[in-house]
């Protein structure tokens, strides 16, 4: 049976996350696709610059990010203090 999330995270032990979303079905992310022949290299950039626009609304800092072809794993960091900070002070 799943855990909810408050269950799992605790940043009380660390404030460190190791994510990992994949794709399949040889949908790429970047990189050339040997299947179709086509270049996705300009999607890295799009990723990129969408990572550090999302680490902006929520209260996570992008610590490293490894982009391959078929994978998307950011660490990020959770600042409790900024996150207080955000709700009751606004943007």
């Amino acid at each position: 049976m799943p855990k909810p999330r408050k269950a799992q995270v605790s940043l009380e032990t660390t404030p460190y996350y190791h994510c990992v979303s994949r794709c399949v079905r040889h949908a790429f992310l970047c990189g050339i696709d040997s299947h179709a022949g086509k270049s996705c290299k300009h999607r890295r950039q799009w990723i990129v610059d969408r990572m550090k626009q999302l680490a902006g609304f929520f209260a996570i800092d992008v610590c490293c990010l490894a982009l391959q072809a078929l994978l998307l794993a950011p660490t990020t960091q959770c600042d409790v203090k900024l996150q207080l900070a955000k709700f009751f002070i606004g943007p």
